[in-house]
């Protein structure tokens, strides 16, 4: 997987983690971002909606103005390129030139127009299958909320470093960063009230911290340690603790939270130790650079996917009422374990309800992706 804007590296991290404890989990009712529906006196009759479109399980249903602000996020990155860059390994996906006029017609769409957006989508592109077919994992992942002050306090005491510089023997191991070997190295960012929850913002590779000055301070990535990821949900199975099944971030961080004696030492179980900074502006950003937008923003595989296209999502056993997810998302992040051609990560967000659901997202499903319609249908299939 190739590097992009450097979010394939703080993706790591967060998808090893993410993914791997998703492939154990169990899935929780709860209600996914982006995931509001049309009333049906709005919904189009069958006949309006465009005929490639009509075999798309629940496009009908979809609020296509929910995936309007993705789409505009893409054009941003289009913006900024040269003429004829391929936005990735598909053919289907065009390049920048096909895309200006596409970028064009999102930026007058009306907001909140679910009408508008569905014919915007219909008009500019054509389904394209894609994985032969076949199913595929989908998990998720959320943004982190900490409580942090800007000095160190009797409460505050658990500090978020920047990157260092890397000397010629590397970065040290958590173990030995959490017993100091970065104090008083003047790295600190902030400081934080819980070692749990810094260890877990560093699983999902963003956060915001609410300060003790009232303010909100956005957090990003910033480099890793260099050292590799070892999932502690592992452990946690393999003392007997609780079973593959049974496996789910949140499970890990009530386990860390009832051994608080053991906690430290598990957690070190991990070599690898990610850097944080503050975010200048919007929220959390995947590939490219582009803002993630809850529920619509997918990390997918830029071997097989290409990052910023439309893809018609349609997933079962989701930790959502009735189980299907059937939504327009944007591929718009990357990360270390999402391999294949089928495979993704849905952004779920921040808050509760966010962390709730990403934390035991495992469905299974397909995507289809949505190809520039300028590009013919033979140039389109050919990679």
């Amino acid at each position: 997987m190739a590097a992009v804007d450097g979010s394939v590296v703080r993706a790591v991290t967060r998808a090893a983690a993410v993914c791997g404890l998703a492939l154990l989990a169990a899935c929780a009712g709860t209600e996914a971002p982006g995931s509001a529906q049309r009333p049906l006196a709005q919904r189009p009759g069958l006949d309006q909606v465009a005929p490639d479109f009509r075999t798309l399980a629940g496009w009908i249903d979809d609020d296509h103005a929910q995936a309007v602000p993705a789409v505009q996020r893409t054009c941003g990155w289009v913006k900024g390129q040269p003429p004829g860059r391929a936005l990735g390994p598909l053919r289907a996906a065009g390049t920048t030139d096909d895309w200006r006029s596409i970028c064009a017609a999102a930026r007058d769409l009306p907001a909140n127009d679910p009408e508008a957006a569905r014919r915007f989508f219909e008009t500019y592109f054509t389904p394209v299958a894609l994985g032969s077919g076949q199913d595929g994992l989908f998990t998720g992942y959320y943004e982190i909320e900490l409580r942090g002050s800007w000095t160190r306090t009797e409460r505050f005491n658990v500090p978020l470093y920047r990157m260092p510089a890397r000397g010629k023997r590397g970065l040290p191991t958590r173990a030995r960063i959490t017993d100091g070997a970065l104090k008083g190295k003047g790295l600190e960012v902030m400081w934080v009230d819980d070692a749990v929850d810094a260890f877990f913002l560093e699983i999902q590779g963003s956060g915001r911290v609410q300060m003790t000055d009232g303010s909100v301070v956005g957090l990003g990535y910033a480099g890793q340690n260099g050292h590799s990821y070892f999932p502690i949900g592992r452990h946690i199975i393999d003392r007997g603790d609780a079973t593959p099944d049974q496996m789910s971030l949140q499970l890990i961080r009530r386990w860390l939270k009832e051994h608080p004696a053991e906690a430290t030492a598990v957690m070190n179980l991990n070599p690898s130790y990610v850097f944080f900074k503050q975010r200048s502006d919007g929220g959390p950003r995947g590939a490219r650079n582009m803002e993630l937008t809850p529920g619509r923003s997918l990390a997918v595989d830029a071997e097989h996917i290409p990052l910023g296209v439309p893809l018609w999502l349609e997933v079962r056993e989701a930790p959502v009422p009735g189980g299907a997810i059937n939504r327009l998302v944007m591929a718009q992040d990357t990360g270390g374990a999402i391999k294949g051609p089928v495979r993704g990560d849905l952004y779920w967000g921040h808050g509760p309800e966010a962390e709730d659901g990403a934390g035991v997202m495992k469905a299974r499903g397909r995507y289809t992706m949505l190809s520039p319609r300028n590009l013919s249908i033979e140039t389109a299939q050919r990679k």
